[in-house]
């Protein structure tokens, strides 16, 4: 059982990464996704991120639909639903560690790939592309945004285009991660998910969202993803580190 401090501490927590992830459209799972794995059992952390990120997607993908470039989203669910079929056979469940240390690493192997070889996710096969990479990752991670990332840097698109395209392919992403774990958190004994605590993180995901869309407007392309590359990769070491750490004490 989650104490009221803590219950209140997702909450704010909740709140925040919506807020990053409004303005940057990954920082914010990434940093909750890290949060969630220490507090929770595995697949109880993938199912309360699944459900907090795909509100506050939802919401951030509503505020800017007339943004939103949905043939692109559509070939991603292609690939992610490939993706989706093959660990749903298999049914894997990682480890804090693996999670954590696939956490840390996906910003640094996203800024790995050289510029000349950096997919363009407006081409059909790259954008299904991204759908079985991204939701692979995801199952294992929790979250995808910085290897997303990866393929909207040579498109040409705007920082709302990006931000509300980025935000839909997440909506369906963090949905297939929340069907897949909340079957598995369902047949376990030894994990559950508190209804009050889905709720306050679901209102604070909507709140912090509203809240971002404002600074999003005031900042310029050049802003928005100098600040969003500094952060992943910040956020990204202190979640390899810890990863490192609970594998070798393990």
């Amino acid at each position: 059982m989650l104490t009221v401090p803590l219950t209140l501490g997702l909450g704010l927590a909740a709140l925040v990464t919506s807020f990053l992830s409004g303005l940057f459209g990954m920082a914010g799972g990434m940093v909750l996704m890290g949060l969630l794995l220490v507090l929770l059992p595995v697949s109880s952390a993938m199912l309360l991120h699944g459900i907090t990120q795909m509100t506050a997607n939802g919401w951030r993908a509503w505020l800017w639909r007339r943004h939103v470039q949905w043939g692109i989203v559509a070939r991603f669910l292609l690939g992610g639903a490939v993706a989706v079929g093959v660990f749903t056979l298999i049914r894997y469940v990682p480890g804090k560690a693996e999670s954590l240390i696939l956490l840390g690493l996906s910003p640094f192997m996203a800024m790995a790939v050289p510029s000349h070889w950096s997919p363009n996710v407006s081409r059909r096969g790259h954008s299904t592309l991204a759908g079985l990479l991204c939701m692979g990752v995801q199952l294992i991670a929790g979250i995808s945004g910085p290897l997303l990332d990866v393929f909207f840097v040579k498109s040409s698109l705007s920082r709302q285009s990006v931000v509300a395209t980025k935000a839909t392919m997440q909506v369906f992403g963090h949905l297939f991660k929340t069907v897949y774990f909340g079957s598995l958190v369902a047949a376990s004994e030894a994990e559950t998910l508190d209804i009050t605590v889905t709720a306050l993180c679901i209102g604070m995901a909507v709140l912090g969202t509203n809240l971002s869309r404002r600074v999003l407007d005031a900042m310029s392309d050049a802003q928005f993803r100098s600040w969003s590359q500094r952060l992943v990769a910040l956020t990204g070491t202190v979640y390899l580190g810890q990863g490192l750490f609970l594998l070798v004490v393990r």
